[in-house]
């Protein structure tokens, strides 16, 4: 049995720490949750706020502020910090620079004053931020993840799911590559128990599943949310809440999440979105997925987009 109390520490208490915070609370993930942000009224709030609604949940839950340098007992650091609002027009990349320089400050204090546990990287653009950090860290690659494409493969099987009238736990279909514009359905490795969506979706609908439409509609999600109430918050917080658990639990499910390779899928010295076997100690194991077709290349494309936007880094 685990007696040890399980912490996470949430860096950045706005939209999406703070809806993260409450979905860590709501599914009762840890023991103790830490929030931090440089605005102390705000988080402060938000931390008897929270603490109003864990009077109702079963068992006790620590809710408190620190530092960030506060750290060296935190199990899981969850990175939520942004450098600020979109623009119309702009790219989950546009926002590189100035999220990039905050976290510059903020992982070599934690690293100085004992931190060994798990970041997670919930900030964009995902998977240089998360290249950063483990740069910055010094951590080996299974203690720094990024919530990468896990939230849009959720997207895509839900559509799958919508479409096909099932549950979306029947269905087997990721997104790899880059959490935004250069990310794609692995349709080769996609099925519903074994039989292929394309299959299932044309003997359910009599019409020819249209990947690409598909494709565009998930990879436009969150932009079409964010274009209508200025953010997005609840669907990262519950990838948030579910990557913590996972890792919790030991559970040795693969989620796809951004993962530093080094020589999966060909590639090295690059954060990207692949499937990872989560166990407590991080990254279990990468499952190296055999690609077809077109698929190596849009693999490609979206590691040297990556990769590209990483030596941008101030």
């Amino acid at each position: 049995m685990n007696t040890k109390a399980r912490k996470v520490m949430i860096i950045g208490t706005g939209n999406v720490g703070a809806s993260a915070a409450y979905a860590l609370l709501n599914q009762n993930i840890c023991e103790e949750l830490i929030l931090v942000d440089l605005d102390q009224q705000r988080v402060e709030g938000h931390a008897q706020d929270l603490a109003d609604a864990a009077a109702y949940m079963p068992g006790m839950m620590v809710i408190s502020t620190r530092p960030v340098e506060d750290c060296a007992d935190v199990d899981i650091a969850v990175i939520t910090v942004s450098g600020g609002a979109l623009k119309p027009g702009q790219t989950r990349l546009d926002e590189l620079t100035n999220t990039a320089r905050i976290v510059k400050n903020i992982v070599p204090s934690m690293m100085a004053n004992g931190f060994n546990g798990i970041f997670l990287v919930a900030t964009n653009p995902c998977d240089i931020i998360t290249w950063q950090v483990w740069k910055l860290s010094g951590l080996p690659r299974n203690q720094v993840i990024g919530t990468g494409v896990w939230l849009d493969t959720t997207r895509l099987r839900r559509a799958l799911a919508q479409a096909l009238d099932i549950g979306a736990q029947s269905i087997d279909a990721f997104i790899l590559g880059e959490h935004g514009d250069t990310q794609f359905p692995v349709w080769s490795h996609s099925s519903v128990y074994g039989s292929p969506i394309a299959d299932v979706y044309r003997r359910k609908t009599g019409q020819r599943l249209d990947v690409d439409a598909l494709a565009d509609k998930v990879r436009r999600h969150g932009f079409e949310i964010y274009a209508r109430k200025g953010c997005t918050e609840y669907g990262i917080a519950g990838t948030i809440a579910e990557i913590c658990r996972n890792i919790f639990t030991g559970s040795h499910r693969a989620l796809a999440i951004s993962c530093i390779l080094d020589g999966e899928y060909g590639v090295s010295d690059v954060a990207i979105g692949v499937p990872a076997v989560l166990a407590q100690n991080g990254v279990q194991q990468i499952i190296e997925l055999q690609l077809e077709g077109d698929e190596v290349a849009k693999f490609n494309h979206s590691a040297d987009v990556i990769k590209a936007n990483i030596a941008r880094l101030p």
